[in-house]
């Protein structure tokens, strides 16, 4: 099959020829038809999760596919099923990490890898959904709506009215926006120094476009970085109002520092929180199944954020694109 491969560390990815090997227990193999690429596939690709001892591997982490064999205990979901890819645990068997061969060699992965035209994934790395979910909705729900979801319903618990600041409004960002707007978030501030993100946002809810936190003349009291700017975490730590939350969603490079200005302040009013989090506390196996009702009765819908769509051999144009800033998020088409 053909399979994306980060090979070396800050470097083009490869389009490999690999091999399957047979499944174990609680391993399911799927056919991928879309794959969304999230921001945090950059950090892996510079190094940031892993050195090269860990290279070669395969990549992707949130996609849409069909089931096409299932290995020995799994009950979960059955050969035919659509299921939605995601890399945080659901219910079902925690199977040991897959292999595959690549150049005559045993390949390590990961337990859910989305950029590949199959995948063998643990079985609680997937969720079933109806025939008819749209492709590109199961991919999103594999990390970016469902982490965005989870920040503000698990990790805030934002309060119907309360200000928020969304900084970043990349996939994750814009689905921040809906998920406050959804919640009746007042006002809504979507921070990003990309001009050309501006419409999009106000279409995910946003009450208010800028390009700075320092813009922003109130206290919030929310704001979630998406960036892992640490001068950007710095700015916003100021703007906090009293009973203010913040989240860290992007990540600071290793190595790199944030400083807290005036830190005392985080001591007024009912006591400021600074917490980082990875995907929003969200439990799939729930969750998912909710959101596609919501998208089901029209409440929830990310059609607008798909912004670029690419194919398998397309993969180094389309991380070229989310490194610049420029889309909402990225779809790769695969098997559909």
């Amino acid at each position: 099959m053909k399979a994306i491969v980060l090979e070396k560390i800050d470097a083009p990815l490869a389009i490999r020829d690999v091999e399957l090997t047979e499944l174990k227990v609680g391993q399911v193999l799927v056919k991928i038809l879309v794959s969304g690429l999230c921001g945090a596939q950059l950090h892996e690709i510079r190094g940031h999760k892993g050195n090269a001892k860990f290279l070669p591997h395969l990549m992707g982490h949130e996609g849409c596919g069909i089931v096409k064999e299932v290995g020995p205990g799994v009950t979960n979901v059955n050969v035919g099923d659509k299921v939605v890819m995601h890399w945080r645990p659901g219910t079902g068997i925690e199977a040991p990490f897959p292999s595959y061969v690549l150049d005559g060699k045993l390949m390590s992965s990961g337990k859910v890898t989305t950029l590949s035209e199959y995948s063998i994934v643990s079985e609680n790395r997937l969720t079933t959904v109806p025939q008819d979910t749209p492709e590109d909705l199961c991919a999103i729900l594999g990390c970016a709506l469902t982490t965005a979801m989870g920040i503000i319903d698990n990790e805030v618990e934002l309060k119907f009215g309360e200000s928020v600041a969304v900084v970043g409004c990349g996939g994750v960002g814009l689905n921040l926006i809906q998920a406050a707007a959804l919640k009746s978030a007042c006002p809504i501030y979507a921070i990003d120094n990309n001009i050309t993100k501006r419409e999009l946002c106000f279409t995910a809810g946003a009450s208010i476009f800028t390009n700075s936190i320092n813009a922003v003349d109130e206290k919030v009291d929310v704001i979630i970085d998406t960036t892992g700017i640490p001068e950007v975490i710095s700015e916003c730590v100021s703007k906090l109002s009293g009973k203010g939350r913040m989240v860290l969603v992007g990540q600071p490079a290793p190595g790199k520092m944030v400083e807290v200005m005036n830190a005392v302040n985080l001591f007024s009013g009912m006591g400021q929180t600074i917490k980082a989090t990875q995907g929003g506390r969200t439990n799939p196996t729930e969750d998912i199944p909710r959101y596609v009702r919501m998208h089901q009765e029209g409440i929830l819908d990310v059609k607008q954020f798909v912004t670029h769509r690419f194919k398998l051999d397309q993969v180094n144009e389309a991380f070229d694109l989310l490194r610049s800033g420029n889309a909402g998020r990225i779809i790769i088409e695969i098997g559909v």
